[in-house]
């Protein structure tokens, strides 16, 4: 009996992708997917293609075989386990989008999860922990919105570096990126600061943070690129100048 339609459930709710979103990526339409997950329907070779060339399948596991059973070696997660650990010496790196922000917030520690995460590799970053973060909003202008930010692995509050740029993770305010400013009155608490001169600074309990990943690389479209003048520069220098003073005064 054919698991073909089981096996597209699974593989789809391990993506975390509604059934309109995979029948769009398979040009079908979402009727369909809800006719092969509930078995009403058999998938079509072409569709069964598709999706055996989507997660590196063959057509004889897909068809055949039970993709979700973990204690199988041939299971989904085993053969993505094998293939990262084929590739481990590359420095591969995790890429979280804005559509798993949610997800991550739950699914950070869970190895599961990050197997399931996208990965890439950059040539310039030798070593160390990594991982990629999409970024949605102007608040870090001239970052501008939809920027990949690549960050380095920073176990504690205390090797963090005043006024460096990182994605915050924390219980209350999610996945964000800021510049970090401890608080030299207590380090109960540290100031979050934007580049963008618009928005305020504000403060979260070190406590609420889980992750911290120091930026290194930005990633961005040429199209979306901020241009700036020289009088836009030095406004956005002296904002961010007198921000800092600020902070200082309130914190001394």
């Amino acid at each position: 009996m054919s698991r073909a339609g089981l096996n597209l459930k699974y593989l789809r709710k391990l993506r975390g992708w509604t059934q309109e979103e995979f029948a769009n990526k398979l040009h079908i339409k979402r009727s369909l997917i809800g006719a092969y997950e509930e078995e009403r329907a058999d998938p079509r070779l072409d569709v069964l293609e598709i999706v055996a060339d989507m997660f590196k399948l063959s057509l004889d596991e897909l068809l055949l075989k039970d993709v979700s059973n973990s204690s199988n070696a041939n299971s989904y997660l085993a053969k993505r386990r094998q293939q990262k650990m084929m590739t481990a010496d590359r420095n591969l790196i995790h890429f979280v989008p804005v559509k798993a922000a949610a997800g991550y917030m739950t699914g950070y520690a869970d190895s599961e999860f990050i197997d399931e995460l996208n990965t890439f590799t950059l040539p310039m970053l030798a070593g160390g922990n990594y991982r990629a973060f999409e970024i949605i909003g102007d608040s870090m202008l001239p970052t501008p919105s939809g920027s990949i930010i690549v960050g380095e692995k920073v176990d504690s509050i205390e090797e963090v570096k005043n006024n460096n740029a990182y994605i915050v993770v924390s219980r209350n305010e999610g996945i964000v990126y800021k510049r970090i400013v401890k608080n030299n009155r207590s380090k109960a608490k540290v100031s979050l600061v934007s580049d963008n001169p618009n928005y305020q600074p504000y403060q979260v309990n070190a406590d609420d943070i889980v992750e911290l990943w120091q930026a290194q690389v930005v990633i961005g479209k040429v199209a979306t690129q901020q241009r700036w003048d020289v009088n836009s520069l030095a406004n956005l220098v002296n904002n961010l100048q007198d921000q800092v003073s600020t902070l200082k005064k309130k914190m001394n």
